[in-house]
């Protein structure tokens, strides 16, 4: 019995966070619009011959691609913050702090929506579905199939965090825009996700970004990202 109770101390004498992460939560985007049925098609089906050919088309993007341009993808799997912009732009993008705020709270929001629909979806990646494609972050266990690959949660950073800055930086808006499409291809080359799976993101990404910029809460925000980047 005393063994018992000193077991019950002790766990309520842990940090609440260790004992149970309070739960995350959109504090901008209306959850109802992102009902993951409500905005995406299903994905193709595992072992279908829609995922086959999704594979293969995989294979054969990989099979072509050059060294470079695999090891842009890898740094982009490493980079998953808006700084991926920082080339476009010009400069190093947390050197604007009210931007950085921002851009940080579009990916955030992005993040959370993107997760609903990979939770609903709860698709296999494709490493998982065929062990012969490489994944350029880590050895996966084939023992344990991962499966969240529906969407994607980088491109949906970059596709998000794009349309953003595009509106605040329209001179550049080409330049950013290109770069998050590129930013989601380097999904692709990374063997993490398959091209339906990035597309996805695009729908995602772009409602995330067109509704944080319409929401009044984020008027002064915007503003303040949008004088800051008019600076020299």
């Amino acid at each position: 019995m005393k063994r018992f109770l000193s077991l019950a101390l002790a766990c309520a004498a842990l940090p609440a966070v260790a004992q149970a992460e309070a739960p995350k939560h959109l504090d901008y985007l209306d959850a109802a619009k992102f009902t993951p049925s409500q905005i995406l098609p299903p994905p193709a089906a595992h072992g279908s011959a829609s995922e086959a050919f999704e594979l293969e088309t995989l294979h054969r993007l990989l099979a072509k691609a050059s060294p470079e341009r695999l090891a842009q993808a890898k740094v982009d799997s490493d980079n998953e913050n808006p700084s991926l912009f920082n080339n476009v732009v010009g400069f190093d993008l947390k050197t604007k702090p009210a931007t950085w705020a921002l851009l940080t709270l579009v990916q955030s929001e992005g993040d959370l929506a993107a997760d609903k629909s990979k939770t609903f979806f709860h698709r296999m990646r494709p490493y998982s579905a065929d062990p012969s494609i490489p994944f350029c972050e880590h050895k996966p266990d084939p023992a344990k199939p991962e499966y969240r690959s529906y969407p994607s949660g980088h491109s949906t950073l970059g596709y998000s965090v794009g349309w953003v800055l595009a509106h605040l930086m329209p001179a550049k808006a080409d330049a950013i825009l290109a770069r998050a499409a590129d930013y989601a291809m380097s999904r692709e080359y990374c063997g993490a996700h398959y091209a339906s799976d990035t597309e996805a993101s695009h729908v995602i990404g772009t409602m995330v970004g067109i509704d944080l910029l319409a929401d009044p809460r984020l008027a002064g925000k915007i503003a303040a990202a949008r004088a800051e980047l008019s600076k020299p």
